[in-house]
């Protein structure tokens, strides 16, 4: 493949233009981008810089992408990158630290002429630093290792981003204005795909062998979300926080005499697993309680839906074994039956369905009972098998046949502590296969090996869970240390109150940066229409009571510290505000939803008033005996749209949605790059 360039100087020729050079080679062919019509152009080799430029001050290590905001464009860069490891010959970064450049020269992206612009480019940055972007100037961390032996052939001769997965091609939209030009195979080189995901890789010594031992996941940028603002799966058959890991087992070739090279692995194996949300149209409203209210729709096209992913699924990697650990009891219910049904309906030959009750088998913290379900599904791994590739052979030793999707209510915490058992298993099956260990050895008998397993997947699953539910992963004590322990416990206490913090009261604005950044949701230029962004409407009432309940805990704590001037009893002073406080708490808790950090951009309206057939847990959060919802009912429907007084809605305004899909949004449209 053809490699991306690794540095390039940048210089900005005043209000004219920006310029990117590469470090190497020298006199490569650069590349301007003019500031006032946006053109892009390729320049001739050895093309000399203006007098008029002057070098940017940081060294520029890839272009990330280009992006469209109300005012005006902005070129992203990478300016800061960290060395994560070296795998096979080919160094692989993560992006640490960005610069955003705006086109138009009279935006200062420090302090931005509008509210609303300096509104999305807060979503930018946030997305941009508060993500996890792994990326090579050589190595194409977008494919697994079986895919690119498979079409090694063809990609021999093409740029990274023609050959990279679309599906884990992070930032290919803010790329579309290189990649749609005329000249984007010239460009090639200047295009730098990056994957939203984990990387680790550790070396470690059995028996004389070294080994490197990797593990990959990549994001899917379709569908991607937070926790709560993106479940199940939309009409074209992409689920959310969707992940494809890949476990790596790299045998470093014997050596008589002679230093290896980068790349001397006589032995290169990989196991591949995927994850993701419930394939049927689901949803969980957040309502400031600690259990959302569970909105299960039932759709005409929710098995064409289902089968569309499952389809795409087998043919990327063949036979599906499906394990759901989702509760069958309590909450988390309604969603297993819908899963099971809709299944049951699909009837896909190569698709097998295991249920596991994680709960129940698991419970009193006895997680040795995982091998049960390894136990259920050995037969299956063992048919798919992984691949096997010997560097002195011509074929792959084995292929992988299929993989193990697998998913729990937000695919995190049980779906990463069963993915690691098997990850485990198979890893044992490969080393035993290789001869390095003995029929009677196992990952578990050599410290050093079986504590980088623990740590990788221990720190991947925290990765994982960082980017959808905003908190490290759960469970993890029994990943790092093959025990459940009640420190660990504690440690969950806290990590689930932290979600629920973040995901009632800061992913609304986490949610819009996904939609901004992946083209999920477009702005129109101008400022003016898009005040609704950083403006709340809502009622006044709605939005003095929080005020009101602050008022009242400080004027009881005033009571309780400061120094009494009288003698009277201040039993009526504590009564009069412990009830302003109580009814203020209340009344927040029974308008629940208006006081929800809700995506702006695209809110999930559909979800929330949904009103055809599924299963809804409860109508809470509404306002008085669901008065809110009353209200928005009695708003009238007009050629096929429902007329929406969202009080609870960022902004508070009115909009006209369609009955049967949001397709439009106030300032953008919803689109997918294909």
């Amino acid at each position: 493949m053809k490699p991306v360039y690794q540095r390039l100087n940048l210089f900005i020729d005043g209000q004219a233009a920006y310029t990117f050079v590469p470090v190497e080679p020298v006199g490569a062919q650069s590349l301007t981008i003019h500031r006032a019509t946006g053109d892009i152009v390729l320049n001739p080799s050895n093309t000399s810089i203006p007098s008029t430029a002057s070098r940017y001050g940081k060294t520029i290590y890839g272009i990330f992408g280009l992006i469209s905001l109300a005012l005006s464009e902005y070129v992203i860069v990478i300016t800061g990158r960290e060395h994560r490891g070296r795998l096979m010959g080919h160094d692989v970064y993560r992006a640490a630290d960005f610069d955003i450049l705006p086109l138009n020269p009279s935006i200062s992206v420090q302090s931005p002429p509008h509210p609303v612009e300096g509104h999305l480019l807060a979503l930018v940055r946030s997305h941009l630093f508060g993500g996890y972007f792994l990326f090579s100037y050589g190595w194409d961390l977008s494919r697994r290792l079986q895919t690119q032996w498979a079409q090694q052939a063809t990609a021999h001769d093409k740029p990274l981003w023609e050959v990279a997965d679309d599906r884990f091609f992070w930032n290919k939209f803010l790329q579309s204005r290189l990649i749609d030009t005329d000249i984007a195979h010239d460009l090639s080189p200047y295009i730098l795909p990056v994957v939203y995901g984990t990387f680790d890789l550790r070396s470690v010594y059995i028996h004389g062998e070294r080994i490197q031992l990797a593990l990959i996941s990549r994001r899917s940028r379709y569908r991607a979300g937070t926790r709560y603002f993106r479940r199940g799966i939309d009409h074209e058959g992409h689920v959310a926080n969707f992940n494809e890991t890949e476990q790596l087992l790299l045998v470093e070739e014997r050596t008589t005499g002679r230093v290896p090279s980068s790349d001397s692995f006589s032995h290169k194996l990989s196991f591949m697993q995927i994850r993701g949300s419930v394939p049927v149209f689901w949803g969980e409203v957040n309502t400031l309680r600690y259990k959302p209210d569970l909105q299960v729709m039932e759709l005409q096209d929710t098995l064409d839906a289902m089968k569309m992913h499952l389809k795409e699924q087998v043919a990327i990697y063949g036979e599906q074994s499906l394990i759901n650990l989702v509760n069958q009891k309590g909450h988390e219910q309604p969603v297993k039956e819908a899963y099971e049904r809709a299944i049951a309906q699909a009837e896909i030959p190569e698709v097998k369905y295991q249920y596991f009750d994680f709960h129940n088998e698991c419970k009193h913290m006895r997680w040795d009972r995982i091998s049960v379900l390894i136990d259920k599904v050995q037969e299956d791994l063992v048919k798919q098998g992984y691949f096997h590739l010997d560097v002195t052979q011509s074929n792959p030793v084995e292929l992988q046949h299929g993989v193990v999707r697998t998913n729990c209510m937000d695919n995190l915490d049980r779906t990463n502590v069963v993915q690691a058992a098997l990850a485990k298993w198979t890893l044992n099956r490969q080393l035993q296969a290789l001869g390095i260990l003995s029929d009677t050895e196992g990952v578990d008998d050599f410290e050093t090996l079986s504590r980088d397993f623990r740590e990788m997947w221990a720190d991947h699953a925290d990765m994982i869970s960082k980017a959808y539910a905003g908190s490290g992963a759960l469970k993890t004590d029994f990943t790092r240390t093959n025990k459940r322990t009640k420190m660990g416990a504690l440690e969950d206490g806290y990590k689930s109150v932290m979600r629920y913090i973040k995901n009632n009261h800061f992913d609304g604005a986490r949610q819009d940066a996904f939609d901004l950044m992946t083209g999920t949701w477009t702005p129109r230029t101008g400022a003016a229409t898009a005040l609704s962004l950083v403006a709340d409407s809502r009622p006044l009432v709605i939005r003095s009571v929080p005020y009101i309940a602050t008022f009242s805990l400080f004027m009881i704590c005033a009571g309780l510290t400061l120094p009494r001037t009288s003698d009277y009893s201040l039993f009526y002073y504590f009564m009069l505000w412990f009830t302003i406080a109580s009814l203020s708490l209340a009344f927040i808790m029974i308008n629940g939803i208006a006081y929800v950090s809700w995506p702006r951009l695209i809110p999930p309206t559909d979800i929330i008033y949904y009103e055809g057939p599924g299963f809804r847990s409860g109508q809470h959060g509404k306002g008085f005996s669901g008065a809110l919802a009353k209200k928005i009912k009695l708003a009238g429907r007009e050629n096929g749209t429902v007329n929406v007084g969202s009080n609870w809605l960022p902004g508070g305004r009115k909009r006209a949605l369609t009955v049967n899909r949001i397709e439009e949004i106030e300032m953008g449209t919803k689109k997918r790059l294909d």
